[in-house]
């Protein structure tokens, strides 16, 4: 497989190009390489699908910046064109800048029935939470989101039982009209029908003609091992039913996962902040330290100073696209006790002479003070 160019060179703009030039750019670019300009010509319906495809990422802020950040990875590309299933997908995607639906109707693409024009169903979004533990195992949940469903009573025709929706006589079912451009013969949706290709005389009195109504929806989501927060998994024709025949959207569910208190996720890895004791920390020990399958035994070697990190391999995250895991790092933190009995202090100030270091003198308790005040009387100023 060829190498992926980059996007800005695809669209022949710079990094600054703003919003407007890179509209500019996708829209000469699409009229240069669109097949019906260029009938049989493999290559120009590859620009085609590039161009399309750099278009979808420089032109949302969001994508943008994460392209900007991590190229061709940030965006999960995968090849030019790979984010459309066939060329009628960037019509319905990018037809409004070109002048709502124009574009597809300039050249006669995108996706018909019955010699007229449909489009696809909205998109719509719901969230699922996990905890780390279930976005590190993989798991299964049930999402529940609402969706407009066809009418029970209608089964989805608008029309009252015993009646049917009749042909347009303006366009004569067609759901289009042709009007001329220049070179071109532009379609248009019928201002009559609406582009529908028919009328209803007699609406259904459950969905006042609609066809449709909302309800909700139950299904299961499977989610794979390693997802990170603010992930997004597709449920493929879940989403809303297309308003003239055409294929419905998709369903986007969005991963939220909860803060852990002993984890910190940075990427693959995890960051675990273990404290330990000053005689840990200076004679060395064998402590037990949490990972997410349970408890694991850590040597901490002679003369470790706090802020020291540990690294246990494949104790991270696992990674859901090319498998592996990432590492646990464990950090430690050497805690000094502030309760102190007399043997502790004795044993600290006999260090202390022995290293040579200037340490507070031992505070005298408040019954001592009064003691010796009553005894020699107030100190002199």
């Amino acid at each position: 497989m060829a190498e992926k160019r980059c996007y800005y060179e695809v669209l022949g703009v710079s990094r600054e190009a703003s919003d407007g030039e890179v509209s500019e750019a996708y829209r000469k670019l699409a009229m240069q390489y669109h097949p019906d300009r260029n009938p049989g010509d493999e290559e120009a319906v590859t620009r085609f699908k590039e161009a399309a495809e750099a278009f979808e990422v420089l032109s949302s802020p969001e994508k943008r910046a994460r392209y900007d950040r991590y190229g061709h990875a940030g965006v999960d590309g995968g090849g030019a064109g790979s984010h459309f299933s066939d060329i009628s997908d960037i019509f319905e995607a990018f037809g409004d800048i070109f002048g709502g639906s124009a574009f597809g109707d300039l050249f006669g693409g995108g996706r018909s029935r019955g010699g007229r024009r449909v489009h696809r169903g909205a998109d719509i979004r719901c969230r699922v939470t996990l905890d780390l533990e279930e976005a590190a195992s993989g798991t299964a949940k049930v999402v529940k989101f609402e969706r407009h469903q066809a009418c029970k009573t209608c089964q989805g025709s608008g029309a009252k039982p015993g009646t049917q929706p009749e042909a347009c006589e303006y366009c004569n079912g067609r759901g289009r009209v042709v009007q001329s451009s220049g070179v071109f013969s532009v379609q248009r949706p019928c201002p009559a029908c609406r582009g529908q290709g028919a009328v209803i005389r007699t609406p259904c009195t459950d969905c006042k003609g609609q066809g449709f109504l909302p309800g909700k929806v139950t299904r299961k989501v499977d989610i794979p091992a390693g997802v990170d927060d603010r992930t997004q998994l597709r449920l493929s024709g879940e989403g809303e039913p297309s308003p003239d025949g055409g294929p419905p959207g998709d369903c986007y569910v969005s991963i939220r996962v909860r803060e852990h208190e002993l984890f910190h996720r940075e990427g693959l890895h995890l960051v675990c902040q273990v404290p330990i004791g000053y005689s840990q920390a200076v004679l060395g020990a064998k402590i037990d330290v949490p990972t997410l399958e349970g408890r694991h035994e850590l040597t901490i070697p002679p003369s470790t100073q706090t802020g020291e990190v540990f690294t246990l391999k494949g104790k991270g995250m696992p990674d859901p696209r090319y498998g592996g895991r990432g590492d646990l790092l464990v950090q430690v933190q050497v805690e000094v006790s502030k309760t102190l009995n007399e043997r502790h202090e004795e044993l600290l100030r006999e260090l202390a002479e022995v290293e040579h270091a200037e340490v507070t003198p031992k505070r005298k308790s408040f019954f001592d003070k009064v003691r010796e005040y009553f005894q020699y009387g107030a100190p002199e100023e």
